[in-house]
């Protein structure tokens, strides 16, 4: 699972056509999402969890934490 979220992140990190601003609201919409969940008593998708630690990294990645 790691090497796929890494291969992710590689892909994501290389294509110049998204932005820095692109990664920063796609993480903010899944935090948000995460939360109204997590609020209302119901489990968190894995898949969730996945994107965000991979829009995280390559975040990170672009320089901006």
């Amino acid at each position: 699972m790691k090497t796929d979220i890494k291969v992710e992140v590689d892909r994501l990190v290389a294509d110049p056509r998204i932005t820095d601003y692109d990664f920063w609201r796609s993480l903010k919409n899944v935090n948000n999402e995460i939360f109204h969940i997590a609020n209302n008593n119901e489990p968190i998708p894995f898949d969730m969890i996945r994107w965000r630690a991979i829009l995280k990294q390559a975040r990170m990645r672009r320089g901006h934490a």
